[in-house]
């Protein structure tokens, strides 16, 4: 069934290390049958964590570069391409949503597409045939402040706007070793059982403080940065919506990259 523009759903995906691009995994494997129901949606507006910008910004670039931000990885990913087109028509629209919410922001007609939004849209939509605009996210921004943003930019579903956070549900690269192992950090486990069960309950509240009440948040993030995408999905939510996961697979027994959908 295809997604329809009036219900364009809402995901928050793990991208988690670069090499995610060369080896799909479940994770991978189930964002292409996912892209399959996405014909009718107009617009992917993502939010990576890899666009710190001081202000708020949206891209506006109508042929955006995909930037291959990472080092000492294996050469073919530097290759690898997402050719999407970029939109300054609707940047506008996202801006202007944006600024409706009391929201200043900035165009930028220069930003491409960090490895935080191409690499799982590479799995998602191959075809590249959709539109894509990023918006970034303030080096100050708080969960709170994450999900106002999203609450700023859920409006845009009714739209027809697919609305993307990416990140990673653990992410403490200190403990990368960069080898697979199937025996998965007990922390891990605890740590995304705790944020996945708080999600299905609808527990805003105890999300929102997820650093002092998860256990292990601060091992699983030393920097929030990389979860602050998931507050900006929950803000762009409604109580109507239903809540899947989409994968709960581990990487390097460290590197979790579950994924939800709300639709």
């Amino acid at each position: 069934m295809n997604t329809s523009p009036d219900t364009a759903p809402t995901l928050f995906i793990s991208h988690g290390a670069p090499t995610f691009a060369l080896a799909p995994g479940d994770l991978g494997s189930r964002l292409g049958q996912l892209g399959q129901a996405l014909d009718n949606v107009r617009a992917i507006v993502a939010v990576s964590p890899h666009w710190e910008t001081t202000e708020l910004r949206v891209s506006s670039n109508r042929v955006p570069e995909t930037i291959h931000d990472f080092y000492g990885f294996p050469q073919e990913l530097y290759a690898l391409q997402y050719p999407a087109s970029g939109s300054p028509d609707i940047a506008n629209i996202v801006a202007d949503m944006l600024r409706s919410a009391g929201l200043q922001i900035q165009l930028d007609p220069d930003r491409g597409m960090d490895h935080g939004v191409w690499v799982p849209l590479r799995y998602l939509r191959p075809q590249a045939d959709i539109p894509v605009v990023c918006v970034s996210l303030p080096f100050d921004t708080t969960p709170a402040g994450a999900w106002q943003l999203g609450r700023a930019l859920a409006p845009l579903r009714k739209l027809g706007f697919l609305l993307l956070g990416t990140g990673s549900l653990t992410h403490n690269l200190g403990e990368f070793r960069g080898s697979a192992t199937s025996e998965i950090a007990p922390y891990v486990k605890e740590f995304s059982g705790w944020i996945q069960d708080h999600i299905d309950q609808r527990d805003l509240t105890s999300l929102l403080q997820y650093r002092s009440l998860a256990p292990h948040a601060v091992r699983a993030h030393p920097t929030e940065e990389h979860l602050l995408p998931l507050f900006v999905a929950l803000g762009a939510t409604s109580d109507q919506d239903r809540f899947d996961v989409i994968s709960s697979e581990v990487r390097y027994g460290m590197l979790s990259m579950a994924s939800y959908r709300w639709h």
